[in-house]
């Protein structure tokens, strides 16, 4: 009798500096007030949420000093991965969340998993739905899928389980951006404005 898969593990990177938010680094961005959010969430707070509303296991990764964001996302229901592999960039702090999971002795349905959802913290208006939807499209161990709203590509990217592997040695600030440009990727078309909306510097909140 042939397993059902696994929807795919969401990766929440949530190791950057956001220097460009506040370049003396005592505020973190990702704890900031979501402006006109009902609930007064932190933007890593939202961006767990849609998370957590749309796949049923996220592990988010942070940086060493951050106890208050892994708290925060801890509460939420996420697994937390406190990582100095953050430090070295993007692809480094993907990789530590790829290795968290795939070092659980043993991984719990990892031999039948869909693939990964790769989300980026400082992204919080992007809806379930299109969460859903970009998961929803890994049709296959190979499939690489992201989203498109009126013509541009945007987050979050799901990988099939292929290139589980490969996302697992990732480091450096690269991310999977090689990958994105090397292999073929199905875009589904989203009508969701955040999937292109980030938070970078104070005026993205207001």
């Amino acid at each position: 009798m042939t397993r059902p898969s696994t929807p795919p593990v969401a990766i929440l990177l949530a190791g950057g500096l956001g220097t460009r938010f506040d370049a003396a680094g005592r505020r973190n961005k990702l704890l900031a007030p979501l402006p006109g959010d009902p609930l007064n969430r932190p933007v890593a707070l939202a961006s767990a949420h849609a998370l957590l509303a749309a796949l049923p296991r996220v592990i988010a990764v942070v940086r060493p000093d951050s106890a208050e964001l892994e708290n925060v996302l801890l509460q939420a229901g996420c697994e937390v991965v406190m990582s100095h592999a953050t430090k070295r960039g993007m692809g480094a702090t993907l990789s530590a969340g790829i290795n968290a999971a795939v070092d659980e002795d043993p991984p719990p349905g990892l031999e039948h998993l869909d693939g990964w959802l790769v989300a980026l913290a400082d992204m919080p208006y992007i809806h379930p739905n299109t969460l859903r939807a970009v998961a929803n499209g890994l049709t296959s161990p190979e499939a690489i899928v992201a989203p498109s709203y009126q013509g541009q590509r945007g987050h979050p990217v799901a990988f099939g389980a292929a290139y589980t592997s490969r996302l697992a040695a990732l480091d450096g600030d690269i991310g999977a951006r090689d990958l994105l440009i090397s292999e073929h990727i199905t875009i589904v078309d989203v009508d969701d404005a955040g999937i292109v909306r980030d938070i970078d510097t104070p005026d993205d909140l207001r």
